[in-house]
């Protein structure tokens, strides 16, 4: 083949071109390789640097929380043995290290957000940044949060030895469970420690006392058992400490199976069947014989005897047998007119007012407690709800004093429990039906009556087993024995009386023929208060800390309240005991209240309450609306970070 002239030029040209162009690009490569290598190492070392800055951040933050707790730009140094924050960024060995500490805020459910929420001082935001320049710009830059996790600290107040140490005002500390708050509940004694050191009365003649009805300065008793004693008397007490009593008059005549009392007139049911309820004037005497004067009566329909008897103003209750009547009080003498009859399921045992209701005890039938609703003039009976318990016969029945609660007492049973707590709040016609809420098994007595005194107590007598049983209501789901006394002749009735001077007993009469009527002092101590408070001892815990979560052990029962605030204060001149407490509710006023556990809510203007702080208390709120009922407190439990 001829060779066209100038091509070997034309093909040198362009390898020289070729050349031309790929020496640069493989120098620009060896350049950049050489340089990536560069990078890579500086990434390297500075992923190290900031993971070590990260490690003394912890190591700093376990030495204080205050260490890291104030926002801003800082670095880390070595401080042997341990590390330290310098404010500003450093710049050491071509690389420039920044910690940047700053606030967190949570929502009200607890989720960190950019504005609007709560300052949550146990939280902060890191961004850790470690750059350079050469052999070009570059940095790594890592974001986590810190929190306070050491030393999460639970302080406890539980027990009487530190109640104590706080301020009651209308409360009291009690030690019936090593150490609980009520509102002061009356009497100097402890019903959970029975005892029998007051003088006992001895009633007239030898008969057998088995009812008694008590208001504040008198007691009534009768027989029941046979006719050798008397149908009646009358115990003035006198209001002492311990109270003196002293038989002020008496009545004979009829056999007396319940008494009822008013100031000036007292009421048998008797076994009479032309007078099932006689009414006695305290006030007047008969002139032949110096005893109290008969004035009027009521005779029931049929021939049963009278077996319990109450009044509600102008309106007389009884019953006989299974049924139940109303009589006209408007006038106490003479004859008293009937105004409405009511059959009952079976025997109606006990009756008991309370607003305009009866409540009443029923031996056998399968409903032991019966409630029956009176108009205003007492002509008409409805049937207003009932219980249904454990299928033995009820013989009496005691009612808190807002009618929303009924404690029954049942006959012995060897499989059963005989003491019941009936919710009576929804009671209704149209829903009769009422709920037990709570049992007590009284072992081997045969309970005859019960009652419901201050301090969420309820006491059950009987024959037989400890005739004389204290029972701890305060959990209505969970009744338990709290105390008792042996009475072996028997204890057949009682009643409770609050003084106007706040002392609390009760009143038993028993088969001891020579001292049948017994008296015992009750109550947890202190004056008795529809409402009251309780501030916490001081507790200091060394360091300004955050108060993370509260958390409590209560019992509130019902027609009480318990509510409770919260102060936590820095502390001046190093001591808790000058602090400034400020008590607030969940949102950091005085207007507001805690009503059960809680997170405690953060504030740190320096002003009054503070979250964090070194000092706090608690101050709660006790209420109720039952004489005879307390919330009670048992525990608090505060969880804090250093």
């Amino acid at each position: 083949m001829k060779k066209i002239p100038g091509q070997l030029l034309i093909e040198l040209l362009l390898a020289m071109a070729i050349f031309a162009l790929m020496v640069p690009a493989v120098i620009a490569g060896l350049v950049t390789s050489n340089q990536s290598d560069t990078l890579n190492q500086r990434r390297i070392e500075a992923t190290a640097i900031a993971n070590e800055m990260n490690e003394a951040l912890r190591v700093i933050r376990e030495g204080a929380w205050a260490n890291v707790a104030t926002a801003g730009t800082y670095h880390v140094e070595s401080a042997a043995p341990t590390w330290s924050l310098v404010a500003n960024a450093q710049t050491l060995d071509g690389f420039t290290r920044t910690v940047v500490i700053s606030d967190v805020q949570r929502d009200a459910n607890g989720l960190i957000v950019d504005s609007g929420g709560t300052n949550d001082p146990s939280t902060r935001r890191i961004v850790t940044t470690v750059s350079w320049d050469e052999p070009m710009m570059g940095e790594v830059r890592q974001e986590y949060y810190l929190t306070r996790y050491l030393d999460n600290i639970v302080e406890v107040d539980t027990s009487k030895a530190q109640f104590d140490l706080g301020i009651a005002a209308g409360t009291a500390v009690t030690n019936q469970d090593d150490g609980e708050i009520t509102l002061g509940a009356g009497g100097q004694g402890d019903w959970c420690d029975p005892n029998l050191n007051i003088i006992a009365i001895d009633l007239p003649k030898s008969g057998v006392a088995n009812a008694i009805s008590a208001i504040p300065g008198q007691i009534v008793a009768g027989t029941g058992e046979n006719a050798s004693g008397v149908s009646f008397a009358k115990i003035e007490v006198q209001d002492t400490d311990p109270p003196a009593g002293s038989i002020q008059g008496t009545f004979d005549g009829y056999k007396t199976n319940a008494v009822f009392t008013e100031t000036r007139y007292a009421y048998l049911a008797t076994d009479t069947n032309s007078k099932e309820v006689v009414i006695i004037d305290m006030q007047q005497t008969d002139p032949s014989t110096g005893k109290y004067l008969e004035v009027g009566y009521f005779d029931a329909p049929g021939n049963s005897d009278g077996i319990s008897v109450v009044t509600s103003g102008n309106i007389g209750f009884v019953t006989t047998g299974a049924s139940l009547y109303s009589f006209n009080l408007t006038s106490k003498t003479g004859s008293r007119a009937l105004l409405a009859t009511r059959s009952l399921p079976a025997v109606g045992t006990k009756i008991v007012v309370a607003g305009s209701d009866l409540y009443i005890s029923i031996a056998g039938a399968a409903k032991e407690l019966q409630v029956v609703r009176f108009n205003s003039t007492g002509s008409t009976l409805t049937n207003y709800g009932y219980a249904d318990v454990n299928g033995a016969a009820a013989y009496d029945v005691a009612v808190n004093a807002t009618g929303t609660r009924a404690y029954l007492a049942t006959g012995y049973s060897s499989s059963q429990p005989e003491f019941f707590i009936i919710n009576t709040s929804g009671k209704s016609s149209s829903n009769p039906n009422l709920p037990n809420v709570g049992t007590y098994n009284a072992g081997s007595m045969s309970p005859l009556g019960v009652a419901v005194v201050p301090g969420n107590k309820a006491i059950l007598v009987g024959t037989g087993g400890e005739e004389y049983q204290v029972i701890n209501i305060a959990n209505e789901s969970g009744p338990v024995r709290c105390g008792g006394l042996e009475i072996n002749t028997g204890v057949f009735d009682i009643g409770s009386v609050l003084e106007a001077d706040n002392d609390a007993y009760s009143y038993i009469v028993t088969g001891d023929n020579l001292l049948e009527l017994k008296i015992i002092e009750g109550g947890p101590g202190g004056q008795y208060s529809n409402q009251g408070t309780f501030i916490s001892r001081i507790i200091d815990v060394r360091y300004a800390s955050v108060f993370n979560y509260f958390d409590w052990l209560v019992q509130v029962v019902a027609n009480t309240t318990l509510q409770y605030q919260l102060a936590i204060a820095d502390p001046v001149s190093s001591s808790c005991i000058s602090a400034d407490y400020v008590f607030v509710g969940p949102d950091k006023t005085s207007s507001s209240y805690f009503t059960g556990p809680t997170t405690v809510p953060f504030d740190d203007d320096g002003v009054g309450y503070e979250n964090p702080g070194q000092c706090f208390r608690y101050k709660l709120f006790f209420a109720s609306t039952d004489p005879f009922s307390s919330p009670e407190f048992l525990e608090m439990s505060i969880n804090y970070n250093p």
